[in-house]
């Protein structure tokens, strides 16, 4: 049965207003980061930093900012949805091209400007495309990453909004649980979770649901497949939603059939692993020291050669954001950021394990946001 959706997840109050981000602020401290890094303007490509900054969801336009203008830039598809969402700046629709309407817009209001591009984001066509547009006293360089350096740190509302997809996500287990059996394709596994997520109220999943069971566990990314799951090895249960745009990550492990010691301890292993990387999850300290904490735990455990990944990422409106929790990684933590814990091990051909948890860094150590169990289960 479904459950109702009201009660799928215990939001807090005033969830839905929270979408309402201090937009201006986030203008305010990019606008001073611009001038400290000497950028007269930044053109902001990147949707999901396009949405950071004025609340614009939409799939094409550009937001440039400088000392003096605030201007986004899309196309008439957008119309009335930029009157109801984009605050803190101006609205151009386009004619033509969107690339082409703001080359022409700079070409018109300023003639030197040194203006910062996206160079992770801004193709080398549409570059190339922005360098015909421009005046020739109008010189490109490619910014720092100023956008996704503060959406690093998230304030209380993203938080808030990351917790509510975090909960909604989480309750997606209990359902795997109650499918996964011998007999049971990857893909039936996945389309239940998947279909009683957006029955709750999500957006969409985070990325495409990993059911990998069996030989195939021993992917780190091994998608759900038509593959019957069998007993007698793991299946890795991967996934998460986006809930008012911001995403969730979860992973579980579970055995299918009676009970492997070996399984079992190297179970156990990957536990004592993680457990071990969030209790190093502090106030200044470095990521690489997180990631180092998961991977002497498996070292000592002779597992050491078969964690081949980073232990974690960072998590908001990207499933994939800065900083990278991986050796040799030097991002210190800071409160607000929200990153994800995730060792695992993988023995070709055989299985793998992997148990995955979002931490948010506070001043007293973190939060674990993930509320689901992670002791051995065998179904």
């Amino acid at each position: 049965m479904i459950p109702d959706r009201s009660r799928v997840h215990d939001l807090p109050p005033g969830f839905a207003k929270l979408a309402a981000m201090n937009f201006s602020l986030r203008q305010k401290n990019l606008r001073q980061q611009l001038a400290e890094s000497k950028i007269d303007a930044l053109l902001v490509s990147h949707l999901p930093s396009i949405r950071y900054l004025c609340g614009f969801t939409g799939s094409a336009g550009f937001l440039l900012i400088s000392d003096r203008e605030k201007v986004f830039f899309t196309d008439s598809r957008y119309r009335r949805q930029t009157q109801e969402e984009v605050k803190g700046a101006r609205v151009i629709i386009a004619r033509n091209a969107v690339l082409k309407e703001v080359g022409e817009w700079i070409r018109q209001h300023r003639k030197r400007w040194n203006l910062g591009i996206e160079a992770e984001h801004l193709t080398v066509a549409e570059r190339k495309r922005l360098l015909d547009l421009l005046p020739s006293g109008l010189r490109l360089r490619n910014a720092p990453p100023l956008v996704e350096r503060a959406r690093m740190v998230k304030d209380e509302e993203e938080l808030q909004l990351i917790r509510g997809a975090v909960q909604l996500g989480a309750t997606l287990f209990d359902r795997a649980l109650e499918v996964i059996k011998p007999g049971v394709k990857e893909v039936e596994v996945a389309a239940e979770m998947e279909y009683l997520a957006r029955r709750a109220g999500a957006e969409a999943m985070s990325f495409p649901t990993i059911i990998a069971s069996g030989a195939r566990s021993a992917l780190p990314h091994g998608r759900a497949s038509e593959q019957c799951i069998a007993p007698g090895g793991f299946v890795v249960c991967d996934f998460g939603v986006i809930l008012a745009g911001y995403c969730s990550d979860q992973t579980r492990t579970v055995w299918v059939g009676e009970e492997s010691k070996q399984a079992r301890c190297a179970y156990e292993a990957v536990r004592e692993a993680q457990l071990a990387a969030i209790e190093a999850v502090r106030l200044g300290v470095a990521v690489g020291d997180v990631d180092a904490a998961a991977r002497k735990v498996l070292t000592k455990a002779g597992f050491g050669r078969y964690f081949t990944h980073s232990t974690g990422h960072g998590v908001g409106l990207e499933i994939h954001e800065p900083p990278r929790v991986a050796a040799g990684q030097g991002e210190i933590l800071k409160p607000g950021m929200v990153i994800t814990i995730e060792p695992g091990v993988y023995f070709p051909g055989k299985w793998g394990i992997r148990i995955e948890d979002m931490v948010a860094v506070s001043a007293g150590g973190c939060e674990v946001l993930t509320p689901t169990r992670k002791d051995f289960l065998a179904v």
